[in-house]
């Protein structure tokens, strides 16, 4: 079970290594349950390259759909990304990492 569980999560990883892959993440979440078409409209991705993406995704169980009629509603799950922050982010010490990430803002002129 624990190498499935690894499996899962590598193809979390793979699927969040996209750009265009998070900016379709970003999207769903500001705004769930959008077609298609609403994903592509904007972007400077053809539909079959953004229902590719949408492919991956779902593989990687970060978005799910229904039909709603003709349409397929596209839905983010976020689930997988916070088992992955809980395995990988929690054993970091939160005001450690807050600490560094005000730092890193200051050495690059950043406003927090």
């Amino acid at each position: 079970m624990v190498a499935h569980r690894g499996n899962d999560q590598d193809a979390v990883f793979k699927a969040l290594a996209d750009a265009s892959r998070r900016t379709l993440l970003d999207r769903l979440r500001q705004r769930n349950g959008q077609t298609l078409g609403e994903l592509c409209d904007g972007l400077q991705m053809t539909r079959q390259a953004v229902a590719k993406h949408l492919g991956i995704l779902r593989q990687a169980n970060l978005v799910a759909w229904r039909r709603e009629g003709r349409e397929r509603l596209h839905f983010i799950n976020p689930v997988p990304i916070h088992e992955i922050a809980e395995r990988w982010l929690r054993r970091f010490e939160l005001p450690q990492l807050e600490a560094l990430a005000q730092l890193k803002q200051k050495l690059e002129g950043e406003e927090p």
